[in-house]
């Protein structure tokens, strides 16, 4: 996927100005919410659960090697075949080599946010290659030719009207008259379409939420059931995931799994939560004939031992997205890579660079609700934070910022300097005030992104600084 993060700020902008996105950000956003909040209200061991998650994941994280070949060896031990990738490269082309040898024409996919990140189908189709998306939201944002705006509800932004617009243009050889209004039509014409797709296609292509290092298994979470189609019936599946994925043992995917759909979706568990382990045996009813994973490094490794290791621990729920209030604001198009919200604030900038990605870990309120709902406690406002400190010592911030933080740095180490200009710019903006107490407009051309789409409540009259001595002065 072309990266656009470099454009957030012009991107946001469209976002804002989008009506048909407003709708549907403000329609889908207290849902998650409520319903992850029930969730975990219904689990009294929740928080106890989010402890040991963390703590699994690190353990991980401190012996990821080991983990590793243990997965691999457990994987051949059975039958399969594993492919270390160190770039998204070298992952696309171990992908079309599996495809060509199996002679492919028709490939069917579930939904993978590592085969978004590698761009698979792009290189799939310039090789000749038909690749289908089988998720529902994945299939309605292919025919839309656009990324997934959600790691987990990748066509949310997408009204049904629009729906039915991309199926009329796509679904050529069905009746143009034939009713699309409701979502059971729309939904009933995705499977019919989606039916032929899979008893076609030669190769299967799955992402995997977690790999198995006891067994040499691969899990998906779905709620449609395509994801099994996919991997059950060509005759080569072909498993993609990061090297983070890894866990020991069963034991320890079922923590995870409890926390996983309850933090995403708010459901107890997903519909679906398939294993995969090697090829079809003998006796077998179903299964592919080879089974294959393609381990995908791409810049996570470098992560280990730094202020950002923690985001590796990141199980792609969803939640911090779901309640940041900046998500909210602009969906996850604005983002313009394939990671959106708090969690791509901090893994865009390692992945593809700070120089790119600089703008999303300044695109936060640090009001870290993100943190406060996260199932492995990652603590992304602190690892934003650590991205700005990059941002600022390799200078790619604008000048007029880097100067702004040099006026308020030498304020801050002069105190009484500090004390004086607050109090002198409260009063300054009390009295700038309408009759309704807010600030319509500033005078600096700098600061003019506090008033241009909302009113600024301006200070009372006198600092915090002032009240808190006032206070302490009356007890």
């Amino acid at each position: 996927m072309e990266s656009t993060a470099h454009s957030f700020p012009e991107n946001a902008r469209r976002a804002l100005q989008d009506d048909t996105l407003q709708y549907m950000l403000a329609k889908s956003r207290s849902g998650f919410q409520l319903r992850r909040a029930a969730a975990a209200q219904r689990l009294p061991e929740f928080e106890a659960l989010r402890d040991q998650g963390r703590d699994l994941k690190n353990h991980v994280l401190e012996h990821l090697d080991v983990y590793l070949e243990m997965f691999e060896s457990k994987v051949v031990e059975r039958g399969g075949h594993v492919h270390w990738c160190r770039t998204a490269e070298e992952a696309r082309e171990a992908i079309l080599g599996i495809c060509q040898k199996a002679g492919a024409k028709t490939v069917t996919k579930g939904k993978s946010m590592i085969a978004e990140e590698i761009a698979v189908n792009d290189h799939l189709e310039a090789h000749g290659l038909i690749p289908i998306e089988t998720d529902l939201g994945e299939y309605i944002i292919q025919l839309r030719k656009e990324p997934p705006s959600h790691i987990i509800a990748p066509a949310f932004h997408v009204s049904k009207e629009q729906v039915a617009d991309a199926f009329r243009a796509a679904h050529t050889d069905l009746p143009p008259d034939r009713p699309l209004e409701e979502p059971r039509e729309l939904i009933t014409e995705a499977r019919l379409m989606l039916r032929r797709r899979f008893q076609e296609a030669d190769v299967g292509i799955t992402g995997a939420n977690f790999l198995v290092a006891e067994t040499g298994s691969t899990i998906i979470v779905t709620n449609e059931g395509n994801g099994d189609l996919t991997q059950t019936l060509p005759k080569v599946h072909v498993v993609i995931a990061s090297i983070d994925k890894v866990v020991p043992t069963l034991e320890d995917v079922s923590t995870l799994l409890r926390l996983l759909a309850r933090s995403a979706t708010g459901q107890e568990f997903s519909a679906y939560t398939t294993f995969s382990t090697g090829p079809r045996r003998p006796g077998d009813l179903d299964g592919p004939e080879e089974f294959h994973v393609v381990l995908l490094d791409n810049g996570r490794s470098a992560l280990l031992g730094t202020e950002f290791q923690e985001v590796l621990r990141c199980i792609r729920c969803g939640a911090c997205m779901n309640h940041c209030p900046v998500y909210g604001s602009v969906g996850g198009h604005a983002y313009g890579w394939v990671y959106p919200g708090p969690v791509g604030a901090v893994i865009d900038p390692a992945l593809i660079g700070i120089k790119e990605a600089g703008h999303l870990p300044n695109a936060s309120t640090f009001c870290g609700r993100c943190e406060a709902v996260c199932p492995m406690r990652i603590p992304l406002p602190k690892m934003m934070r650590h991205w700005r400190e990059k941002e600022f010592e390799e200078k790619l911030q604008p000048a007029t910022m880097r100067q702004g933080l040099g006026v308020w740095g030498w304020f801050a180490r002069r105190p009484g300097f500090y004390h004086a200009a607050a109090r002198m710019t409260a009063r300054m903006l009390r009295r700038a005030s309408g009759s309704d107490g807010k600030l319509g407009s500033l005078p600096l051309p700098m600061l003019s992104g506090w008033t241009e789409h909302r009113d600024l409540p301006a200070p009372e009259g006198r600092t915090f600084q002032e009240l808190w001595a006032e206070r302490r002065g009356k007890k």
